[in-house]
């Protein structure tokens, strides 16, 4: 990454590119997550690579949930710890959450190298090494979690997720965060709280708004009570087209 020029005009997203090569050839991330990479940065293309409003606001309604929550837990895959664990482990700090990693591409191996990365960064009794329950609907190494974590959060955040254990998730009865660049992914379609944002930016602020919420009961509650996953996504939409349409509209 130091030979990136800190100039050019694409640098942090080089950077983050690097960073994810680097976490497949240390066994971290997945190949496979180079391409929900790329897909999740063509839409930041598309939305001006800026956090916009409609997902400012779901980032503030996902603060207050997560205030209001009982057990909530910080859900963590290969990119999502490779890509900002600092920024995993301030919004956990900040509720506060448990955290537990949760893989698609699962071996003993790859769970251990990410569960003693995160805590090598700081992060304090991070689960997932001994799965005790599953997920019920997935025949897949992805349902294994813990019962402590996942198993009985009530609100669980899921950076870049796959879409059917969001579905599943949200079946259990659980409010789902999630944290997917792509508004028409089923991740997004399935969230309680679908946010299109880059992670780096939806972790900052999601977690500014919990300190920021912290102790405002009206407000949390009317955050909560008024909130439209469908409206979100709409407004998703409507910041893309505006924001491509607004080249010509100068002309």
């Amino acid at each position: 990454m130091s030979s990136i020029p800190k100039d050019h005009p694409r640098y942090k997203s080089l950077v983050t590119r690097e960073k994810l090569a680097e976490g497949v050839k240390e066994g971290m991330a997945d190949p496979t997550g180079l391409i929900s990479q790329g897909r999740g940065e063509a839409f930041d293309y598309l939305m001006g690579e800026r956090t916009t409003e409609p997902a400012r606001h779901a980032e503030k309604v996902a603060a207050a949930m997560l205030l209001r929550a009982e057990n909530p837990v910080v859900c963590m895959n290969g990119n999502s710890v490779v890509l900002d664990p600092e920024g995993l482990i301030a919004l956990a700090e900040a509720v506060p959450a448990k955290m537990e990693v949760n893989l698609f591409h699962r071996t003993p191996e790859r769970m251990e190298k990410l569960i003693s990365y995160m805590e090598s960064k700081g992060a304090k009794n991070v689960l997932g090494r001994d799965p005790d329950t599953r997920i019920p609907g997935l025949n897949h190494d992805r349902a294994l979690c813990t019962q402590e974590g996942v198993g009985s959060s009530d609100v669980i955040v899921v950076p870049i997720e796959d879409g059917d254990r969001a579905e599943a998730l949200v079946a259990m009865g659980k409010k789902v965060i999630s944290l997917d660049l792509n508004p028409l992914s089923r991740t997004s379609r399935m969230a309680t709280v679908p946010i299109s944002d880059e992670i780096s930016r939806a972790l900052a602020n999601i977690t500014a708004y919990v300190k920021e919420l912290r102790g405002k009961d009206a407000e949390i509650d009317a955050l909560i009570s008024s909130y439209s996953a469908r409206k979100t996504r709409e407004g998703e939409i409507e910041a893309i087209c505006g924001y491509l349409m607004s080249e010509f509209s100068k002309e």
